[in-house]
């Protein structure tokens, strides 16, 4: 059958640079370039581009050039382009239209219709180059006030001197100043009912975002979990398993509990920082994962204890959860299998009831929230689905964190949102709204060199980076890709500082859930409302 989907990509190749050396040849992973022997020329299958730019990247003579192929259909405001391709496609193939990343649709994106306070004249700004700037945060369960019955506070540097009885409303703790976990936890939990297991520190609001084995290379989650180490924060490992080489960055991982269980067992909870029970992903919310036989390699099946070459099936729901009572039932069996050590996480999409689901969530037992919006990325999801299904997570973590502390209990969980975090704005701004801390993905896989022609479920990605071919995987090098994403982190640590002071805040606690730091520009009053934060000039 002759395709009729014309190419979306024109490779322009300058002949008067081109020196036919054919590295183009061997970069491409799709075989959009070839040599003539004929012509004695080099060419390129257009219909086979996805845009990705490896070639012209890694091209020494910067002779080639990838452009959106100009031929254009008629225009019509019902029948988009995009609808004409996809029915083409589904046409000549007869299946599921599957794409990856996140939403990709022209939705309000609300991060930039807020803008940040700053201080001028009876709030002083603070200079982060010479005042100490606190990025530090921790993620679980708190109480919801502190008292102090004997011992003192240390003068200076923080640390803890002799040992203290701290009250909470919820519960007593005694800390020493050799306490090795450096946290503030409890020896019960914020309901009383059972032991809380103590919060985890982070450097920087900033953690790593879960993607699979699988889904992406072995080097990726190399790389992701040294950038955690190295910077201070965390990784999660994604549904897929933890590979027995990595387990050495314990401290810095969140392993997930999805509905497959691939790789969960005793080990591999309690080697972990915190456990993180999968619901829902932003990309494709109410339904579940896949991944293609011929992806499950003998790595990635030992690692998910699976037969090699077997799809894995994640189902859309967990099949011993179909209430908040088998939720908490869950909840408290993971944290009887970590003896009360490690803090519960529950992740759910961002849908139009997340509030209420949140606050379910947090009464069930949770530490941890974990909001992800329809811009989250993926591997794989069919295009239908991640363009019309679940709502941006501005919106979401706005109405569950106001919900939480209009119900008083806030204080119980920790807020991570996720889902198409650009920058560090967008981080402060989400910090404003009520998170503790963001996810990152599609970011580090940018600063891993991904392009997003969105050709992840393919497992041909050029770079390395979604690819189950070995030859593939090993041309992302973990080291340098882990020098990237730390030089990002700092990157947007350095410019939150600078917007912190601007602001006259020194400690990023100081601006969690804090939205009079926030003004709207250019959005409804039923926005403005939904979102708490008032119009900018008022």
């Amino acid at each position: 059958m002759k395709s009729y989907i014309p190419p979306q990509f024109t490779v322009e190749r300058d002949d008067r640079r081109c020196n036919m050396c054919r590295i183009c040849v061997e970069e491409c992973s799709f075989g959009v370039h070839y040599y003539d022997e004929k012509r004695k020329t080099m060419r390129a299958r257009e219909e086979r581009c996805v845009g990705c730019h490896r070639c012209s990247t890694f091209c020494p003579t910067r002779a080639l050039t990838i452009r959106t192929h100009p031929a254009e259909f008629r225009p019509n405001a019902n029948w988009r382009p995009e609808f004409i391709l996809d029915i083409k496609k589904q046409a000549e193939t007869g299946g599921i239209v599957l794409t990856g990343m996140g939403c990709d649709k022209p939705y309000r994106i609300y991060w930039d219709h807020l803008v940040l306070n700053a201080s001028q004249v009876t709030n002083p700004s603070i200079d982060p180059l010479r005042e100490p700037m606190e990025l530090r945060t921790y993620l679980g369960a708190r109480p919801s006030r502190f008292e102090l019955t004997e011992g003192n506070w240390p003068v200076g540097c923080g640390e803890m001197d002799g040992t203290h009885t701290l009250h909470g409303t919820d519960g007593v703790h005694r800390i020493g100043a050799d306490d090795a976990r450096e946290t503030s936890g409890f020896d019960v939990s914020p309901d009383g009912a059972s032991p809380a297991p103590p919060p985890v520190r982070v450097e920087v609001p900033i953690l790593l975002a879960a993607m699979s084995f699988g889904a992406v290379s072995f080097q990726v989650h190399r790389a992701l979990m040294q950038a955690a180490q190295e910077v201070g924060t965390l990784c999660n490992t994604g549904e897929g398993g933890w590979p027995a080489e990595l387990r050495g960055f314990g401290r810095h991982v969140i392993v997930q509990c999805a509905s497959g269980r691939f790789g969960v067992d005793a080990d591999y909870l309690n080697e972990a920082a915190i456990v993180e029970i999968k619901i829902g992903q932003g990309a494709k919310p109410g339904i579940g994962g896949h991944l293609p036989g011929e992806k499950v390699t003998e790595a990635v099946a030992k690692t998910r204890m699976i037969p090699p070459g077997t799809d894995a099936l994640s189902p859309a729901p967990q099949h011993d959860i179909y209430s908040i009572e088998d939720l908490a039932t869950l909840i408290y069996a993971l944290k009887e299998a970590t003896n009360y050590e490690k803090p519960v996480a529950v992740k759910i999409a961002a849908v139009h009831n997340a509030a209420a689901i949140a606050s379910g969530i947090v009464r069930a037992g949770a530490d941890i929230v974990v909001l992800d919006g329809f811009r989250g990325g993926t591997g794989a999801a069919p295009k239908i689905i991640r363009d019309n299904v679940g709502i941006p997570i501005e919106l979401a973590l706005a109405s569950a964190d106001a919900r939480l502390r209009a119900e008083g209990i806030r204080h119980k969980a920790s807020i991570i949102a996720s889902g198409g975090f650009r920058n560090s704005a967008d981080v402060l701004k989400a910090i404003a709204l009520g998170a503790d801390a963001v996810y990152i993905g599609t970011a580090s896989l940018i600063a891993m060199g991904c392009t997003l022609c969105q050709q992840c479920y393919t497992g041909k990605c050029a770079w390395g980076i979604a690819a189950s071919d070995p030859k593939l995987a090993e041309r992302l090098d973990p080291e340098v890709a882990a020098r990237r994403v730390v030089n990002l982190i700092n990157g947007w640590s350095l410019e939150m500082k600078e917007m912190l002071g601007g602001m006259g805040i020194n400690a990023i606690e100081s601006l969690r859930g804090n939205r009079l730091h926030l003004r709207g520009i250019g959005l409804e009053d039923w926005e403005l409302e939904v979102l708490g934060v008032r119009g900018a000039g008022t």
